[in-house]
C-alpha cells in the first residue's frame, strides 16, 4: 500500500512527539513492506528554502517538505483553510498517488488537504495529537490561563485568546477577559491591532469564530480519526465531532526497559524535566517549587533547547536553585541512558498534554513521574503507585507534593518497580495497520455495492 503521511514539521529540524510519532509510524510501516512518504511543512518564518518543496530522507523515510516561505498566509482564516495551497498538494498527491493519506497535524497544509483528498477519492485516517480541530491555541488553555472546554457560542472565548496572542507578540501587559460580547471584543481587537478601520477587525473576528464550524465539517472527511488518550478523545465528541469515527490507540515507545540501579544511599532525590523550555511547561512552577526545598534534598536536571524562548530562560536562569543542571537536548536513542540515573521526572505542564511521549518513556524505563493533574496524563498513571499529580499550575501544591517526596526519597526510589509501559511502536503499528485494512475494507465494500 501506498501511504502520504501528512504532519505540520519534521524532522531534523523538529523532534518533537507528534513528529517522533509519525517517523514511528512511517517506520512500523516500511518495515510492514508499505511505501511511505512522509509530507512535512516548514513554517512560514523559518529559513527559506530555494525552492517550495525540499527532498529528502530522515531514518530511512522519505520526505517531501513544503515550504511555506513561498506560500505564506497572509489571514488568519489561511492558518487553517488556505485555498493557495490547493494546487501545490494536488501536485504532491498526483506524483505520490497514495491509496491512503494519513494526518498526524494539518498546521501548514491546512484543511484545503482533505477536500483535496475528497475529491481524488484518497481516504483519510487522522491522528489527533492536540485540540487543533476545534481550539484557536491547540492547547484547550483560556485566555486566562484556566483550562478551556472548547468554543463557546459566540466564540468570545476564542477571540480573546486571539487577543492574548497578540498582547504576549507585542510584549504588552494588556490582558483580555473573558465575558466580552462580540461588539466589545472587536473594538479591543480593532485597538490591539492597530487595524485602520472596523472593518478590518471585523474580518479577524469572523476568521476566528468560523474556524470551529469549518474544521468540524472539514474532519467529516475522515474515515477514521485516532486518540491516544480517552480525555482527548472525549473532547473532541464534546465539541461535535462523531464517536464512531474515533478510535482509541495509545502510542507506543521503544526504548530499553531495564530496571534502574540502585541509588547511592543518602544522595538528593534526582528530579528530571525534559522537554520544550517554554512558559506553557510550566518550567518555571517546578524551579520555584523546588526552591523551597532544603539544600542537599533536591537536584534538579533539565533537558530541553535553552534558545526556543531567550525571555523565559532568563527567567528561569535567575530563579533556578542552586545546582540546577541545564544539559540541552539529546538524540532519542539515548533516552534510556537519561532517564537511568533519574528518580523522578516532573512534567509540570499548565495545558492540557495529550499523552507525552516523555512521560511513557518514563513509565517504560521504571521513572516514576510527578504531573500536572489533567486528565491526558493521569489516565495513564496510578496515584501513588507510579506517579504523583498535583494542582495544574498551582505552584504551592507543587511544592507540598514535591517537599512530600524528597522527604522520603526511598518511597519515590521504590515506587520504580511498580512503574511500566508495555506499549511499543510495534503494537503501535499493528493498530494502525488494522486501521488502515478497515478503511480499505469499508471502501471496498461500498465500491461493489
Amino acid at each position: 500500500m501506498k501511504v502520504a503521511l501528512f504532519v505540520h514539521c519534521f524532522f531534523p529540524d523538529h523532534f518533537y512527539g507528534t513528529e517522533t510519532y509519525t517517523l514511528q509510524v512511517a517506520q512500523s510501516l516500511i518495515e510492514r513492506g508499505h511505501d511511505v512518504t512522509v509530507v512535512a511543512g516548514i513554517f512560514q518564518g523559518e529559513a527559506k528554502q530555494a525552492e517550495f518543496e525540499t527532498r529528502y530522507v530522515f531514518g530511512g523515510v522519505p520526505v517531501i517538505a513544503l515550504d511555506k516561505n513561498h506560500e505564506p498566509h497572509a489571514r488568519i482564516s489561511e492558518t487553517y483553510w488556505q485555498d493557495a495551497m490547493r494546487p501545490r498538494i494536488a501536485k504532491v498527491l498526483a506524483e505520490l498517488r497514495p491509496d491512503l493519506i494519513h494526518v498526524t497535524h494539518l498546521i501548514n497544509h491546512t484543511a484545503v488537504l482533505l477536500e483535496v483528498a475528497r475529491s481524488a477519492r484518497i481516504p483519510l485516517v487522522a491522528t489527533l495529537t492536540d485540540f487543533f480541530g476545534f481550539c484557536y491555541n491547540n492547547k484547550l488553555e483560556a485566555a486566562n490561563g484556566s483550562l478551556c472546554a472548547g468554543p463557546n457560542v459566540l466564540r468570545s472565548n476564542c477571540i480573546a485568546c486571539h487577543l492574548k496572542a497578540v498582547d504576549d507578540a507585542a510584549h504588552s501587559a494588556r490582558r483580555p477577559r473573558l465575558g466580552y460580547g462580540i461588539a466589545g471584543l472587536r473594538m479591543r481587537l480593532g485597538h490591539a491591532l492597530g487595524l485602520p478601520t472596523p472593518a478590518d477587525a471585523a474580518t479577524v473576528v469572523a476568521d476566528v469564530t468560523r474556524r470551529p464550524g469549518i474544521l468540524r465539517r472539514a474532519y467529516e472527511d475522515y474515515e477514521i480519526m485516532i486518540a491516544p488518550t480517552k480525555f482527548l478523545e472525549g473532547a473532541y465528541v464534546r465539541n461535535g465531532f462523531r464517536r464512531s469515527r474515533l478510535r482509541l490507540s495509545r502510542f507506543g515507545v521503544n526504548v530499553d526497559r531495564t530496571a534502574k540501579p540502585p541509588a547511592l544511599a543518602g544522595a538528593p532525590l534526582v528530579v528530571g524535566y525534559i522537554g520544550q523550555i517554554a512558559a506553557h511547561k510550566g518550567v518555571d512552577l517546578l524551579f520555584a517549587a523546588a526552591a523551597t526545598i532544603p539544600p542537599g534534598r533536591i537536584q534538579l536536571r533539565v533537558y530541553g533547547p535553552t534558545d526556543q524562548d531567550p525571555h523565559y530562560m532568563d527567567r528561569l536562569r535567575a530563579i533556578a536553585p542552586e545546582g540546577t543542571q541545564f544539559l540541552g537536548t539529546f538524540p532519542s536513542a539515548e533516552m534510556a541512558a537519561v532517564l537511568r540515573p533519574i528518580d523522578l521526572l516532573a512534567i509540570p505542564s499548565t495545558w492540557y498534554e495529550n499523552s507525552p511521549l516523555v512521560l511513557l518513556n518514563a513509565l517504560a524505563t521504571h521513572t516514576p513521574v510527578l504531573v500536572s493533574d489533567v486528565q491526558g496524563m493521569t489516565e495513564l498513571i496510578t496515584e501513588g503507585v507510579d506517579g504523583w499529580s498535583f494542582k495544574r499550575g498551582d505552584g504551592a501544591d507543587l511544592a507540598r507534593v514535591l517537599a512530600r517526596l524528597c522527604a522520603a526519597p526511598d518511597v519515590v526510589r521504590a515506587a520504580s518497580a511498580n512503574t511500566h509501559y508495555h506499549r511499543t511502536t510495534q503494537s503501535m503499528g499493528d493498530d494502525v495497520s488494522a486501521i488502515y485494512a478497515e478503511v480499505m475494507s469499508s471502501r471496498a465494500a461500498a465500491s461493489a455495492a
